[in-house]
């Protein structure tokens, strides 16, 4: 029947019992299966990591625009990674500086939730924020 309607004999369905096959053009067939791969990569929304990265012995406004480069980030739909990077004798303080990460999610708490707290990784301790649901 395919070949007197001069078209392809297309396994639909291989693995269905018993497989299901359909008589139609295959390169109609590909490129609509290509054009709908593509439009549901268009509606995919891809998640960056943007990173803020901190020092312990930031002053309070220096925290302030870190911040709001954060919120920024947040709003537009990112994570937020939030590094506190520790030099030289700044690591035997580590305890003393974890304050620093809490008072960050605290600043903002109204539009981000901490998806992984802080922990130390290396010579810097580390936090992954997220966009509130």
């Amino acid at each position: 029947m395919a070949q007197e309607a001069e078209l392809d004999l297309v396994k639909i369905a291989p693995n269905a019992k018993p497989p299901v096959v359909k008589i139609i053009d295959y390169g109609k067939f590909r490129y609509e299966q290509s054009r709908k791969e593509k439009e549901a990569r268009k509606k995919q929304k891809t998640v960056e990591i943007k990173e803020v990265r901190l020092s312990p012995n930031i002053d309070t406004n220096d925290l302030n625009t870190k911040v709001n480069a954060a919120r920024k980030f947040i709003s537009k739909g990112d994570k937020v990674k939030v590094s506190l990077r520790f030099r030289g004798r700044e690591m035997a303080h580590v305890q003393n500086s974890r304050h620093i990460l809490d008072d960050f999610a605290e600043s903002l708490a109204d539009i981000a939730v901490v998806e992984k707290a802080p922990k130390m990784e290396g010579r810097s301790m580390t936090m992954v924020m997220g966009q509130k649901r």
